[in-house]
């Protein structure tokens, strides 16, 4: 065991330390004439060595989401739109979505129970952000899910909503706005 000097705050004290391993040219390392030859030509020209490079299909490694619609939630199109939504003879309620927005996922559970819910006062749609790019330009769409009514063909004033909610706020919400439409002719 060695001995090593060491300082602190000006006293000086031995420490004990002990060695672990050495390496000596006495070790079990083999001569380079009896290593293998793949590992002996890289050693000689220098290069690392590289793997073999396969082709991979990612596309099954990430995710592919959808956002479907139940029976109470129709997805409509920029065609659609005006005989769906602006012709309709009672209120509707037009979720904006994308396949890859994870608050329209999170969403999608409250929307489909909710429509069937209030399915005798209320419509509900979906249209996809990315398929439908002049609806998002007209409506000024720019966060997702975006929730807009409509009644008489046109937008609700105050009742825009952008962002995940919660089934019960969703049901506050939908309540407050049935509520003050109503009293619209």
């Amino acid at each position: 065991m060695d001995t090593v000097i060491s300082s602190s705050a000006s006293i000086l004290r031995a420490v004990p330390v002990r060695t672990v391993a050495s390496i000596s040219s006495s070790s079990s390392l083999l001569p380079l004439a009896q290593w293998p030859t793949t590992t002996q030509r890289l050693l000689s020209t220098g290069r690392r060595r590289t793997t073999t490079t396969r082709s991979r299909n990612y596309s099954s490694a990430v995710p592919q989401f959808t956002v479907t619609c139940g029976a109470a939630v129709v997805e409509i199109n920029e065609s659609q739109f005006k005989d769906t939504v602006l012709k309709a003879t009672r209120p509707v309620l037009v979720e904006f979505i994308a396949t890859w927005c994870g608050p329209c996922r999170l969403v999608t559970p409250a929307m489909e129970s909710l429509a069937q819910e209030y399915g005798d006062r209320l419509t509900v749609v979906k249209i996809d952000h990315d398929a439908n790019p002049g609806l998002v330009k007209e409506y000024k769409v720019y966060g997702l899910p975006t929730l807009i009514l409509f009644k008489n063909g046109e937008e609700v004033p105050q009742s825009r909503r952008e962002g995940a909610i919660t089934k019960v706020k969703l049901r506050e919400y939908l309540d407050a706005l049935l509520e003050s439409v109503s009293s619209i002719p």
